[in-house]
């Protein structure tokens, strides 16, 4: 919450403030080359979250995510392997944000196009509407989402060599990331109109397209083990973060939230050489000390609602 704005666990922000308060504060101080960086997020019950970065307040809290990448991982990323192509759409379109600041606005604009479209589409079912009126939306829609598949397809590749290698270093072989999609043309989103009528929404477009996370010729979340989906989500999480440290010239906070309970020690050790070779900060927690691999630099103890540093 504190560096990109929204909690992994919940979308409720009202179930990050402590019970019988109205209000809840989180407050973040680092170094980024050099410069120190000071963050402050507010909850409220009855008002808007508020962020702000070196005491500048920002228009929204999601403009965190520009100021500083942090990779999460946690048990229930697992959905991004088993889930459904709108979990693997959110993650990628996520990626593309951070990996190209300067598109990370893309996906948001294509989706607010294509609720104005559906809703026009909706209006002249109803006979409130002409069709003629939705031909600047079908227009938009195609032109933005061309650009979406053009940007997505280039994250899958930026992406793909670095996860297939990472896989690979955890004993996840042959892994590999697909995406086939061609964006609808005006004339193809004009040639179902019909049936865009009928159901009020439209059935063509990269809304609805997925990415396939295989290795080998295995769809893994269809033919994937869970251990598998973990290793392959871990992989993503790390190939991203070293494009993240190539292109933004600075390493991703990296949170690594109960990822060694499934791991054997191999595979424990091999995930500790590259979060080390990431260069930059990774917290990882777990039941014990004894269950962390390697050296940490430091251990903190969270005990009783306390946490202490040993």
């Amino acid at each position: 919450m504190g560096t990109q704005g929204f909690s992994p666990r919940t979308r409720s922000d009202a179930q990050l403030i402590r019970f019988g308060e109205p209000a809840g504060r989180i407050a973040l101080r680092g170094e980024r080359t050099g410069v120190t960086v000071d963050i402050e997020v507010t909850l409220e019950l009855a008002g808007p979250k508020r962020a702000k970065v070196n005491g500048a307040r920002l228009r929204a809290s999601e403009q965190l995510r520009s100021e500083v990448s942090t990779l999460v991982f946690t048990p229930d990323r697992l959905a991004l392997v088993k889930g459904g192509p709108a979990a693997r759409r959110a993650y990628f379109d996520r990626a593309l944000a951070r990996l190209s600041p300067a598109r990370a606005s893309l996906p948001v604009e294509y989706h607010a196009v294509l609720a104005q479209r559906n809703a026009a589409l909706r209006r002249t079912a109803l006979g409130y509407s002409s069709r003629d009126a939705l031909s600047p939306w079908t227009q938009r829609v195609a032109e933005l989402g061309r650009n979406l598949v053009q940007a997505r397809g280039e994250t899958l590749c930026a992406l793909g060599p670095g996860f297939a290698a990472r896989a690979g270093d955890l004993g996840l072989d042959e892994a590999r990331l697909g995406y086939d999609a061609e964006a609808p043309t005006a004339a193809d989103l004009d040639a179902r109109l019909d049936r865009d009528l009928e159901r009020g929404a439209t059935g063509l477009g990269p809304h609805l397209d997925d990415v396939l996370i295989a290795a080998g010729a295995r769809d893994l979340r269809a033919f994937g083990s869970q251990g598998e989906q973990r290793l392959a989500v871990l992989s993503l999480l790390l190939a991203e973060a070293e494009l993240v440290r190539e292109r933004r010239g600075i390493p991703p906070l990296v949170l690594l939230d109960d990822v060694l309970s499934e791991l054997d020690p191999a595979r424990r050790e091999a995930l500790v050489e590259r979060i080390a070779a990431l260069r930059g900060q990774t917290v990882v927690t777990a039941t014990t000390a004894e269950a962390l691999p390697g050296e940490p630099d430091q251990v903190v103890d969270v005990w009783a609602g306390e946490a202490r540093a040993r």
